[in-house]
């Protein structure tokens, strides 16, 4: 993805944040050098565990047709998870895009609540993961919707108005994508770790290769390795 088109998409997705009253912390709006003296006076929370700006295309360079905004607002550690204290959730806004496929995936460790947060209607595609890990394309697919127990068939579309959730498990394979236009997507979940609890059905990458073709306004989560070391 080329920067400027980064820099126009998070420009965009705030504007579309603050439309339902959300606003993102300050570290979000501070520029690369601002972000690093951030992180020096005591910010390193923000860098060690991936707080900030996410956009991705998944690798594939079609981000209209196959791409996810994300912002995570807070995560916990893996230390944390270990003794079994301290911050041990994460939450994150996304935006999906009429049409825009977030692919088939599961994850490791990471139980998630998606909820709908304003805007169109978020569709989700639903299997249950089979013993080698694959999707059962039989199995029925066990969900909590709002707390009430469903039961939907193996690929059914489950279809979330504003305001509706599921709780998906590391077992459920999903997919999903705004209908009807632009969907605010919430994400409260355990501490979860994007380089590595992603589990995807096809052979893509989680994060977005940047072609610099002019300066970031914003660091996006997968730029902190490289503008922050």
């Amino acid at each position: 993805m080329k920067r400027s088109i980064v820099n126009e998409i998070i420009a965009e997705s705030d504007k579309f944040m603050r439309s339902f009253g959300f606003v993102m912390p300050p570290f979000a709006y501070l520029n690369p050098t601002g972000l690093k003296s951030y992180i020096a006076d005591g910010g390193t929370m923000v860098r060690d565990h991936m707080l900030g700006w996410d956009i991705t295309d998944y690798g594939q360079g079609n981000y209209e047709d196959l791409g996810l905004f994300l912002f995570t607002v807070r995560n916990g550690s893996d230390a944390n998870v270990a003794r079994g204290m301290g911050m041990l959730y994460a939450e994150k806004l996304l935006i999906s895009n009429e049409n825009q496929i977030s692919p088939m995936h599961h994850h490791t460790f990471k139980t998630e609540d998606i909820i709908n947060r304003g805007g169109a209607s978020l569709v989700l595609e639903l299997f249950t993961r089979a013993e080698d890990g694959s999707c059962d394309p039989t199995a029925p697919v066990e969900v909590l919707t709002d707390g009430r127990k469903r039961t939907l068939k193996a690929g059914e579309h489950l279809k979330l108005e504003p305001g509706e959730s599921v709780t998906l498990e590391p077992w459920h394979w999903h997919a999903f994508w705004g209908e009807g236009g632009r969907v605010l997507i919430g994400e409260v979940s355990n501490v979860n770790d994007d380089r590595t609890d992603n589990i995807f059905r096809e052979p893509i990458g989680r994060f977005a290769a940047i072609d610099e073709d002019t300066d970031p306004v914003h660091l996006l989560v997968s730029d902190y390795d490289k503008w922050l070391a």
